[in-house]
């Protein structure tokens, strides 16, 4: 049986005009900014009048550790939200932008899919409405910046060497990595070393997903520390006079983007840091929106639950005052046959002993989530070659650890697929039994913290750190910073540091290499093992397969 491909489904939808998706919300067409006919951002003056409104239900969608074999996180979130509706609870989803980096890598699209997709799908997977483009300014200003103060005198005293703050751009560069600029002569400056990020893992987008206004963002901006002087005094961008440029960049940025589902339901997609190096949420301008707007909003965290919904909790719910009612953990029976053991070639047939074997992993996270104090329901992703036997042993091993597991048939029937989930999902967060906590308090030591992640979520047994990293947070603690929260750069492949340890392995230790200070966002960066904050392309990147037909209709994004 053959089967539409997600471009093929996103150019057959019917959607509507904006301005009839802002009105199932109450968006007033004059609140609404038009970016073309269906995309949309929401103007400050209408945020700013929904701050007495009550607040709706907050689900997250979640997923267990991801593989090559796809979980469809994305996908579960806009199906969901479709169900829900179905059955006549207004909803509205909110989701992340998405990075040109992975479209053009590895990773592809971040629409959903199948019939379970936001559109327009092609233009949410660009350039959208320019908001990474003016982060990346926005970043790039204050780094360019501070070698132009470094060149007419260097007032502030800036010690070349420990200058912190990069460039960035929103592709994926190995060759960027380490770079050395300013060669050329004295007309060219100082030549030093340093290297380029991907725009995601940019404070500038972390500030952005967590400001609640201008004033907000112009202050967090403010904050950010971009260099030392010889004597470790921190030199910060209100220093080198960056942050007011900076929040005319970002003024626009700073609106939530509403778009449609395909069964033209609200979406806000706005923001996108991803939660391997960053904090992996949306916007809490968007979520609160939602939150005044729609009577239930679902949301999703980057990669599985042990990244995303850890840095959703500890990170965005702590700093943003929000608390979900209910948490879905999105599972296939493909995933954990990987998790069992099998490579991607292996997948097909039925293998209950491999399903078996990867539940595990599906347990542990269940009983991480359950940590928080949130109920969790597990959503499981249907595939044509999942069989009845192998469900069954999903469903077994979430009613073990708890947790009641539903089929799901979003990708082939949209919100129909979901509805027995929507369901239940309302049940719950109507019955409002969630005790929300962070897993850790404020007054803990940063290593400490880094600890209690390290050890409740990952199921580590210790965390290498050389006395270089526990100094600079023993530093960081004495200028003030100690009561941040950590937000763990890791591989999203493993609860280990190693990616090719997949399951649920326990006993292992967590290698920290670095550590960096976002003060501007609030939150330490603790990097582990060895991911990178600036990718690499694959052998055979998905640019090689993208271009335009004799239509001129994007082919091979998705």
């Amino acid at each position: 049986m053959s089967y539409k491909t997600d471009i093929e489904i996103a150019r057959e939808a019917n959607k509507k005009p904006i301005q009839e998706i802002g009105a199932k919300l109450g968006i007033p067409d004059a609140d609404l900014v038009p970016y073309g006919h269906d995309k949309a951002k929401v103007s400050q003056d209408f945020l700013n009048s929904l701050s007495d409104r009550e607040d709706g239900r907050l689900i997250l969608v979640t997923a267990i550790t991801p593989t090559p074999a796809g979980e469809g996180k994305t996908t579960t979130t806009v199906g969901l939200a479709d169900g829900m509706n179905r059955i006549g609870k207004q909803t509205a989803v909110c989701i992340r932008e998405a990075s040109l980096g992975p479209c053009f890598g590895m990773k592809g699209g971040a629409a959903g899919g199948g019939y379970a997709q936001v559109v327009p799908m092609e233009e949410m997977n660009l350039h959208f409405t320019g908001d990474f483009h003016a982060i990346t300014s926005a970043h790039n200003l204050l780094t360019a910046m501070i070698d132009n103060h470094i060149y007419w005198g260097n007032e502030l005293e800036i010690d070349e060497r420990r200058i912190v703050w990069k460039r960035v751009m929103d592709m994926n560069d190995r060759a960027l990595r380490d770079t050395v600029i300013s060669l050329g002569g004295v007309a060219n400056g100082f030549a030093r070393q340093t290297g380029f990020d991907i725009t995601v893992a940019s404070e500038v987008m972390a500030i952005l997903c967590l400001a609640t206004d201008l004033g907000d963002l112009q202050k967090r901006l403010g904050d950010i520390i971009v260099a030392y002087t010889r004597d470790r005094k921190a030199i910060y961008a209100r220093d080198i006079g960056a942050d007011g440029a900076m929040t005319v960049l970002l003024r626009d940025a700073m609106l939530p983007n509403l778009v449609q589902t395909l069964e033209n339901n609200p979406a806000f997609v706005h923001g996108g840091p991803f939660a391997n190096i960053a904090h992996g949420c949306n916007s809490v301008t968007s979520t609160k929106a939602a939150l005044k707007l729609a009577d239930y909003v679902v949301t999703e965290a980057g990669f599985g639950a042990d990244l995303g919904a850890e840095k959703f909790m500890n990170i965005k719910c702590r700093k943003a005052g929000l608390a979900p009612d209910v948490v879905v953990l999105v599972a296939t029976v493909r995933a954990m046959k990987m998790n069992g053991g099998l490579s991607k070639a292996e997948l097909a047939g039925e293998n209950v002993a491999a399903v078996a074997d990867g539940c595990p992993n599906l347990a542990r996270h269940i009983s991480n989530l359950k940590a928080f104090g949130v109920p969790v329901l597990v959503a499981i992703n249907h595939f044509v070659t999942d069989t009845d036997a192998e469900v069954a042993v999903i469903r077994d091993a979430a009613a073990a650890e708890g947790a009641e597991a539903i089929l799901c048939r979003h990708w082939e029937l949209g919100g129909e697929g979901t509805e027995e989930l929507a369901k239940r999902v309302a049940e719950i967060a109507d019955a409002q039994v969630a005790q929300f906590a962070p897993l850790y308090r404020d007054d803990l030591s940063l290593f400490e913290k880094i600890e209690v992640v390290a050890k409740r979520i990952y199921h580590a047994d210790e965390v290498m750190a050389d006395k270089k990293i526990r100094d600079q947070l023993r530093a960081w603690e004495e200028a003030g910073y100690g009561h941040l929260p950590v937000c763990m750069a890791k591989t999203q492949y493993s609860f280990s540091t190693d990616p090719n340890l997949r399951g649920a392995p326990s006993g292992h230790s967590v290698p920290v290499r670095e550590v960096r200070l976002s003060a501007g966002a609030g939150f330490v960066v603790v990097i582990c093992g060895q991911i990178m904050t600036m990718p690499g392309l694959p052998r055979k990147p998905a640019a090689l397969g993208i271009g335009l037909n004799d239509a001129g209709e994007v082919e091979g994004l998705f």
